[in-house]
C-alpha cells in the first residue's frame, strides 16, 4: 500500500538527526525504525501501511482511542479561540471548567486544589516540592525525607527520579538526589526509626508498573493510609499510570476507598491526545502556603505550557467521554474477557507469571519457570517477543523479560484476542528458536 510516504527517505533522517528516549542509538540505526503515520481507534499505522493494535496504549496514555473526533473537535474549537496564555498571573475558563470537574470526581475527599503542570515527571516533583515546603511552612523543619519503594518509578526529573527504585535508570544521578529512604513493603516502613523525618511517603497504588507490572497486596493502601496518619506523615500517590480507568475505577486509590493528601495524574488525563498534568491536595495543604508577599509562602514553582488551554479542552471532552460512552461500566467484561484470555498463556512453558489490575497485564517469561532461571538479560528476549509481536498486528514494550498488555479502554473483545494470539504465537516464536 503506497501511503504516500517515503520510509527510506525519512528513516534516513531519523537516524541523522534524532536522539530517541531509553533507546541505545546504535542498535536503533542500525534497522529500519517503525514509522508511525496514522491512528483511529486502538489501532496504529506505519508508514508502509501496515496496521497493529496499540497494546500499550502508546506508552500508557490513550483512554478512549486514537484521533477521537470528540476530544478532536474540542481541541480544534479551543484553538480557533485561544491557543495559549501564561497561567502565571492570569487564568482561562478551561482550566477553571477542569479544576471544578477533577475535584468533582472525587466526592467528598480533602482534595480540593489542582495544581496543573506538563507531564508525570512535574505532576510528581511538584507534589515533593509541595510537601517540603509545606512542613517548613508548619514549622517541622525536620520533615525532610521521603519514602519510596523498591521497584518505584515516579518519573526522570531530578526529585521524581530520587523516588526511583530501579537501579538502570536512576544510580547515575544518585548525588543530585532528594534524601530517600527506600522500602521494600510495609513491614520495612513500619519498622522506621526515625519516621518524624519523613515528610511524605510516595506510591503507586495498586501497581507497580516500570518494576513489570507487580501488584502490591491486598489492602496493602488502607494500612499504608492509616500509617500516615498516625506517624503524621503526608501521602502522596502517584496515578500517572493507573488513573482514568486502568484498574476499573476512575483512580486507583478508589478501589480501597483511601484518599491521598496529594494526588498525581498525568498521561490518560487528556485521553493521551496532549500533554497535561495535575497535583491535586488538600485545602489544608494549600492555606500553609497563604500569605503576603513579605511572608515568602508562595510556591516558586511552575511552567511556560502550564493550564495549556487546548490541553485542558482535551482532558474535558476526555472526561465527558467517560460519561457519554459509558466507559468504565462497558470496560467491566472486557477486564474479564481480558483475565480469561490471559490465562490461555499459562500453557505455553517460558510463561512463569500472569500479572493483571483491572485492564493491565504483564506476562512474564523465563527461560525455566519451574527453577526460576531467566533468560540472560544480553538477549533481550522480551524485546525480541514484543518485535516478533509486530508481524501478527500487536505493537507494545516490554519491561525487561515480562510483556506489557495495556491497551486503550475502548480496545473490543476481538482485539483482545488478537493481541493474545500475537503475544503467544511471538512468545512461540523466540523462545522456540
Amino acid at each position: 500500500m503506497n501511503l504516500g510516504w517515503d520510509t527510506e527517505q525519512l528513516a534516513a533522517v531519523d537516524r541523522r538527526r534524532l536522539w530517541h528516549p531509553f533507546t541505545q542509538q546504535l542498535a536503533w540505526c542500525a534497522e529500519e525504525p517503525l514509522i508511525i503515520v496514522s491512528g483511529k481507534g486502538a489501532l496504529l499505522t506505519d508508514s508502509r501501511g501496515r496496521s497493529y493494535i496499540d497494546g500499550n496504549s502508546s506508552i500508557w496514555t490513550n483512554i478512549h482511542g486514537h484521533s477521537h473526533p470528540r476530544i478532536i473537535d474540542a481541541v480544534s474549537r479551543q484553538i480557533s479561540k485561544l491557543d495559549h496564555t501564561s497561567f502565571l498571573g492570569t487564568t482561562h475558563p478551561k482550566a477553571i471548567e477542569l479544576a471544578e470537574r477533577l475535584v468533582g470526581l472525587l466526592p467528598g475527599t480533602p482534595l480540593t486544589r489542582v495544581f496543573f503542570s506538563d507531564n508525570g515527571s512535574t505532576a510528581v516533583e511538584a507534589a515533593l516540592k509541595m510537601s517540603l515546603q509545606y512542613w517548613q511552612l508548619r514549622r517541622n523543619p525536620e520533615r525532610t525525607r521521603f519514602a519510596s519503594f523498591s521497584g518505584a518509578y515516579h518519573g526522570d526529573t531530578a526529585g521524581a527520579a530520587s523516588l526511583g527504585g530501579i537501579g538502570i535508570f536512576f544510580d547515575r544521578f544518585s548525588e543530585m538526589h532528594f534524601p530517600i529512604e527506600r522500602f521494600s513493603d510495609m513491614a520495612e516502613l513500619t519498622s522506621f526509626a526515625h519516621p518524624e523525618q519523613l515528610a511524605a511517603v510516595v506510591i503507586e497504588p495498586l501497581i507497580q508498573g516500570s518494576a513489570g507490572m507487580r501488584l502490591w497486596p491486598d489492602c496493602m493502601l488502607r494500612h499504608l493510609r492509616e500509617f500516615c496518619d498516625r506517624m503524621g506523615i503526608l501521602l502522596i500517590l502517584d496515578e500517572v499510570m493507573t488513573g482514568f480507568g486502568r484498574t476499573g475505577t476512575m483512580f486507583a486509590c478508589q478501589r480501597e476507598e483511601i484518599t491521598p493528601d496529594i494526588l498525581c495524574l498525568a498521561k490518560g488525563l487528556t485521553g493521551g491526545i496532549l500533554p497535561l498534568a495535575a497535583t491535586l491536595v488538600t485545602e489544608e495543604i494549600y492555606n500553609a502556603f497563604l500569605g503576603t508577599p513579605e511572608e515568602q509562602k508562595t510556591f516558586y514553582y511552575g511552567h511556560s505550557y502550564t493550564a495549556n488551554p487546548p490541553a485542558c479542552a482535551a482532558a474535558l471532552a476526555n472526561l465527558d467521554l467517560f460519561v457519554e460512552e459509558n466507559s468504565l461500566e462497558h470496560l467491566q467484561p472486557k477486564i474479564k474477557y481480558l483475565a480469561t484470555s490471559l490465562e490461555s498463556l499459562r500453557t505455553l512453558p517460558w510463561v512463569s507469571e500472569i500479572r493483571q489490575c483491572g485492564f493491565i497485564a504483564g506476562i512474564e517469561v523465563m527461560l525455566d519457570p519451574a527453577t526460576c532461571t531467566p533468560f540472560a538479560w544480553q538477549q533481550l528476549t522480551g524485546a525480541r517477543i514484543c518485535k516478533a509481536a509486530r508481524k501478527h498486528g500487536l505493537l507494545t514494550r516490554p519491561i525487561l523479560d515480562t510483556l506489557v498488555l495495556m491497551p486503550p479502554l475502548c480496545t473490543t473483545m476481538d482485539q483482545i484476542e488478537q493481541s493474545i494470539e500475537a503475544l503467544r504465537s511471538a512468545i512461540r516464536e523466540v523462545c522456540e528458536d
